[in-house]
């Protein structure tokens, strides 16, 4: 799966795609915006990786940070519902996770949240992911392209 591919269906069907990173801090809206064209789906990016900027940026409700952390599945929904709502895009895609070394708030590096929020409602792919940092930063920009690809239905090849 590729991002030109991504860009490609959005581009045919009309539709746009934004994000609210914070492990990945931009690295999908990267990957997005590496495709010729894309300016005409990609309709911008969040990177929230303070926790405070997830509510101020992204709407993040500020109760759940509290209570949960940034680490959290609902806190993936809620990134990807921010940038779909923020951006006005037709797509928005929410991650958060550890990359690691180190634990956050408990939580284990390797543990992400994908949220993606689109026109029939949001769903959140949670992952536990091996490898460094930078590996755990990569596979999931790749998830998120690929939970996006699969919604958008197009064939793996």
């Amino acid at each position: 799966m590729s991002a030109a591919d991504v860009v490609r269906v959005l581009k045919e069907r009309g539709e746009t795609v934004a994000a609210a990173e914070s492990l990945t801090a931009g690295l999908v809206t990267a990957e997005l915006t590496s495709v010729p064209g894309s300016s005409a789906v990609v309709r911008g990016g969040l990177v929230v990786y303070a926790t405070d900027l997830k509510h101020t940026l992204a709407g993040v409700d500020a109760t759940l940070l509290a209570e949960h952390g940034a680490v959290h599945p609902e806190v993936a929904r809620q990134l990807a519902e921010g940038a779909r709502e923020r951006c006005g895009a037709t797509w928005g895609l929410g991650l958060t996770g550890v990359a690691g070394p180190d634990p956050q708030d408990g939580v284990g590096p390797g543990t992400v949240h994908i949220g993606l929020s689109g026109p029939s409602g949001t769903s959140v792919r949670s992952l536990t992911l091996g490898g460094g940092r930078d590996e755990v930063r990569k596979s999931s920009t790749t998830a998120a392209l690929n939970l996006l690809r699969d919604h958008l239905k197009i064939p793996v090849e």
